[in-house]
């Protein structure tokens, strides 16, 4: 289910509710408009001086067993940059540098039942040769590979997928 369909009442006033039509959404009683927005979250591609990636195993549902980069959801009031240097400290206990945009891809979260909608924005980092990442806040475990020989079909979300082929093609 998407987080709209969730609504059964107006927010705001109680009023009995249908929300079928595209939004936004507009209460039939009281005229308060409802927006669901894109959650956003940042992931990146951290890689060392030997070219090796650092890949995580997912220990928590959705897509728990798959691969993944350390990231995580963007809270309100902080930048993507800023995020992803604290998911991955939270995730994986190491600091990165020398952060690049790679492209930023949609992607749907499915937690507790309802699916949101999620704009991941996918980075390139830097980290150290002797990076001692290791699993913590929702990683079963950590790998470091060199990133073609990783199957796409082994990653945990479409936008992962995107990015690494995105990564892969800028590879000198």
């Amino acid at each position: 289910m998407t987080p709209l369909e969730h609504f059964k009442f107006c927010p705001r006033c109680g009023t009995a509710q249908t929300f079928d039509s595209a939004p936004p959404f507009r209460c039939t009683g009281c005229g308060f408009v409802l927006y669901i927005n894109t959650t956003v979250a940042a992931t990146a591609i951290i890689a060392r001086p030997d070219g090796t990636v650092l890949f995580i195993e997912r220990a928590k549902e959705p897509a728990k067993g798959k691969l993944a980069f350390p990231g995580g959801f963007i809270d309100a009031g902080e930048t993507a940059e800023a995020a992803l240097r604290r998911e991955t400290r939270e995730e994986v206990g190491i600091e990165i540098s020398d952060l690049h945009l790679i492209c930023s891809h949609p992607n749907e979260y499915l937690y507790q039942g309802v699916t949101y909608p999620v704009l991941d924005f996918i980075f390139s980092a830097a980290a150290e040769a002797n990076a001692d990442a290791k699993p913590l806040d929702g990683v079963a475990r950590i790998v470091w590979q060199q990133p073609d020989a990783i199957a796409l079909d082994e990653l945990a979300f479409p936008s992962l997928r995107a990015g690494l082929r995105r990564y892969l093609e800028s590879a000198p």
